[in-house]
């Protein structure tokens, strides 16, 4: 597309970034994720964006051994923001809402519940290899 032609904003886009299982990984999607919503005019959703991509992030890569991955989709109004990790297991249920004061582990999903519009999980299995994809929405009215 040439650089003078006019971007529909509201056209639905995707983006996968890839990362290793690497603590240091959660601050690069964190600020790969701001840039993405920045450039795309979506700046009114980046804190709550980033602190739900940094929950699912960080869980990946906390609770699994193998790769993971940021993915961050947009369509019909929807934010989705998910993380992949190679560990096909179910996430720990959200505990329940004291988690978000009393505790410094096990308050991420239970963060998520409560920001997200809508959240969720799903077993994937492509080209061979398993795992799970934890996503959650925002919904930008």
């Amino acid at each position: 597309m040439p650089e003078n032609e006019p971007v529909d904003p509201a056209a639905p886009w995707e983006y996968t970034l890839y990362i290793p299982n690497d603590l240091r990984a959660v601050t690069v999607c964190r600020r790969t994720l701001r840039l993405i919503l920045t450039m795309h005019g979506l700046i009114r959703l980046v804190d709550t964006a980033e602190l739900l991509a940094t929950e699912l992030v960080s869980n990946a890569v906390r609770h699994t051994k193998g790769p993971a991955a940021l993915r961050v989709r947009w369509a019909a109004g929807v934010l989705r923001v998910g993380a992949w990790d190679a560990d096909p297991g179910p996430p720990e249920p959200p505990g329940n809402r004291d988690a978000l004061t009393d505790s410094e582990e096990g308050r991420g999903l239970a963060l998520v519940r409560a920001c997200a519009d809508l959240w969720g999980w799903q077993p994937l299995a492509r080209g061979g290899n398993r795992g799970k994809y934890v996503w959650c929405d925002l919904v930008a009215a």
